[in-house]
């Protein structure tokens, strides 16, 4: 486990904390990594009858701690987001009746400090606890660099720093040189903005329910820089080890990388890459494992709520969807499984299995009167209405379920056969996380554990029929001391969690000779070889849907072709009709068009996202009628998109690409960073702010025809374009206008009265 002293119950501290990226733990040490000559906090947890703490330092010389509260630390409220995760994703800790304690120090000059704790009274003590302490200094380690002669200029002589211990380099500090007028992208999938010049951030897999500002789950340390005089540039940390980055913050002319490294090989690889944004991405995803073709029928309209847990529920709002002639092309079935074992559907009846074996449909009896009575039924009528099936899935088994029954079967199999990520001393890593806590999580480093685990969802694919699965999660390895069966620690290992889970998944529908695809909302550098992603958890509201444009336009920057995002939001009370109208435009236009809503329990009436629940709760049939119209041209669009999936699969370049891309020496486009090309051809600019009946619609250089009206417009200029709800401000190269014009032609026109 976590290091940690106990002393009959009575003080708690772990110098790592829980790993978590974000928060200061109650009781661990702050900094984890003491640099000579900077302050530091000792924090540690007690028992409520404990009336004085002491620090003795190795030297023998003693302070008090002093007594805080969680309400100072963290604030006295949980957040206010709504949600059934809400309250569990909190930045405050649950301490119980546990009252935190602290001290702060500064840290020796070089060296080591050595410490421990002692209690009023008898004087009970823990255990000594030592760390290293870091002094910075410009050597210790080497700096590697590849590609990229001219960028490679970016990097001077005398820019690395390291942060040195008794032990050798553990940190080091880069600095590349940004010129005026460059703009750097990438980082992964952004939340918060494009062109991320002037900020601070890191990269590092983490889930943030809602509101993610600058957070995220699919990181990567490679960036586009693009802009200026001098061409076009671009570089990649190579490692899976956290990174953080000061692009221009501190400094204007300064892009500042900093990192960890193994004291015992302290090397940082930088690969640099020269030429314009498609170039650079292009590039840097060849060498990182490409992109993957996902099959064409992930193009049609998907469909999803978490409140559909039975057969007939499923069948029921797929069957209305085409009764209504609304084009479905996909539905993902969340609340399917026991939320035990995520490979037996709900109510299903079956003899566990004492050592995990898998199973195959067979062995399985549906009650006629249950939630499933005939998955493979289920899936063939779909298939029949032409719809394909995803199910979710979470990589983990949960203990907290009790230890009878399969999930017990399970989780009692990873332990003895060593399938699951471990703590520095072996022993089963237990999820620390808000989600599941304290579940197993399957150690894809290891073989045999993925093949274990693999094996008990085959049937799903093999005899069910399904094509895919929705593979959430993955970011629940939390811990730079934890310890995978290749040898590796959780500082190597964690961010590539959720990449080798949807890889593993990958694998099995290849094996199992499906057309399928995964859909993740987790990844890391390389993620675009694992296809498909979506933007994670959004509320219904203005200011998610135009970080989302964001979160697309960033994943696609970074190599994460395929992508989409919950159209209108998936959390809180249901979109306005407005909100869901111009999402839904939007998403027409984005590589996979879906909407979901999030389980809304006993809330009546239902949150669920389609158009018609939509239009019935708010009395206003546009919801359905509009919706319709998008999607019967997101289905004209397919011939399209499949030509663009195409294109991005050849060039690494994204079917939802930011405006740089096509323009890297046009200035301007920086003012529009919510407009976008949709492949080579189209030019796209949502509707993103209430109330806005026109949206001002930069056209690049070129000619451009109105996919509406057919006018033709010159570019080099910003037009006002007026937007009622039936359209969105689209614009076609003039040069392919006259095909693509006839997409747009004769659509149903959803308008009401």
């Amino acid at each position: 486990m976590t290091p940690q002293a106990t002393t009959s119950g009575t003080i708690s501290h772990r110098p790592f904390g829980s790993g978590h990226p974000y928060r200061i733990d109650p009781d661990q040490r702050h900094p984890v990594q003491l640099v000579g000559g900077d302050p530091y906090q000792l924090r540690v947890l007690a028992a409520p009858n404990v009336t004085s703490i002491d620090i003795e330092y190795g030297d023998g010389v003693q302070l008090p701690l002093k007594r805080a509260s969680i309400d100072e630390m963290y604030g006295n409220t949980c957040g206010s987001a709504e949600g059934h995760l809400a309250a569990a994703s909190g930045a405050r800790p649950d301490v119980g009746d546990q009252v935190p304690w602290r001290v702060v120090g500064v840290a020796p000059a070089s060296g080591s400090l050595r410490y421990r704790f002692l209690t009023a009274g008898e004087r009970v003590t823990t255990q000594w606890f030592e760390t290293p302490v870091g002094v910075w200094q410009p050597a210790g380690g080497e700096v590697v660099t590849g590609g990229g002669s001219k960028s490679a200029e970016r990097l001077g002589n005398n820019s690395a720093d390291w942060l040195v211990t008794d032990a050798g380099p553990v940190r080091v500090r880069v600095a590349l040189r940004l010129d005026d007028g460059e703009h750097v992208v990438g980082f992964g999938e952004r939340f918060d903005a494009l062109d991320q010049r002037g900020s601070t951030l890191d990269a590092v897999v983490f889930e943030q329910y809602k509101h993610q500002g600058q957070r995220t789950y699919l990181p990567s340390p490679f960036a586009i820089v693009t802009g200026g005089e001098r061409p076009g540039w671009g570089f990649h940390v190579r490692t899976s080890r956290r990174v953080w980055f000061d692009i221009g913050a501190t400094d204007a002319a300064q892009l500042r990388i900093e990192l960890s490294v193994d004291p015992s090989d302290p090397v940082v690889e930088l690969r640099f890459y020269d030429g314009a944004p498609a170039d650079v991405l292009g590039e840097h995803v060849a060498e990182t494992g490409g992109l993957r073709r996902p099959p064409d029928w992930v193009f049609a309209p998907w469909m999803s709520g978490n409140d559909w847990n039975t057969q007939a529920r499923v069948l029921g709002e797929v069957e209305r969807s085409v009764a209504l002639g609304v084009p479905v092309g996909a539905v993902v079935i969340e609340a399917w499984s026991d939320e035990s074992t995520f490979t037996a559907f709900r109510d299903a009846r079956y003899e566990v299995q004492p050592g995990g074996e898998a199973l195959s449909l067979i062995d399985f009896d549906f009650p006629d009167d249950g939630a499933w009575p005939d998955p493979a039924a289920m899936v063939e009528r779909l298939h029949e209405l032409g719809v394909k099936v995803l199910l979710w899935q979470i990589p983990l088994v949960p203990t907290d379920r009790g230890a009878d029954g399969q999930v017990g079967a399970d989780a009692a199999r990873m332990v003895e056969s060593r399938y699951c990520v471990a703590e520095a001393d072996g022993t089963p890593y237990r999820n620390r996380g808000w989600w599941f806590p304290g579940a197993l999580l399957p150690d894809w480093t290891n073989p045999s554990a993925g093949d274990w685990w693999l094996a008990k969802r085959r049937y799903l694919l093999t005899d069910v029929g399904i094509d895919g699965f929705k593979t959430d999660g993955g970011e629940h390895a939390w811990g730079d001391e934890l310890r995978y069966a290749d040898g590796t620690r959780g500082d190597v290992s964690n961010n590539l969690f959720a990449q080798r889970y949807a890889d593993a998944y990958t694998a099995l529908l290849d094996d199992c000779d499906v057309n399928g695809v995964t859909f993740s909302r987790a990844g890391f550098t390389g993620a675009g070889s694992s296809p498909c992603h979506w933007a994670g958890d959004e509320d219904s509201t203005w200011k998610a849907f135009r970080a989302s444009i964001t979160a697309g336009l960033t994943a696609g920057a970074s190599g994460v072709a395929f992508w989409g995002w919950d159209l209108a939001g998936f959390s809180g009370e249901i979109p306005s009709v407005e909100l869901y109208v111009r999402s839904s435009a939007m998403a027409t236009f984005c590589p996979i068009m879906q909407y979901h809503s999030e389980f809304s329990g006993d809330l009546a009436p239902h949150r669920d996202r389609t158009p018609w629940n939509i239009a019935e709760r708010h009395d206003d049939a546009r919801a359905l009628t509009l919706y319709r119209r998008f999607a019967v041209l997101r289905a004209r669009l397919q011939p399209y998109l499949i030509e663009q999936a195409d294109v991005s699969i050849a060039t690494g370049v994204p079917m939802m690409r930011a405006l740089c891309f096509g323009f890297p020496r046009d200035p301007t486009v920086w003012e529009h960073p919510l407009q976008y090309q949709f492949g080579d051809h189209l030019l796209v600019a949502p509707v993103c702010h209430e109330n806005d009946d026109s949206v001002d619609v930069y056209l690049p250089a070129g000619r451009w025809v109105d996919a509406w009206t057919g006018e033709q417009c010159d570019g080099g200029r910003v037009v006002r374009r007026p937007v009622p709800w039936h359209e969105i401000a689209v614009f076609i190269d003039a040069a392919h206008a006259a095909r693509l014009l006839l997409v747009f032609a004769d659509l149903p026109d959803g308008l009401v009265g």
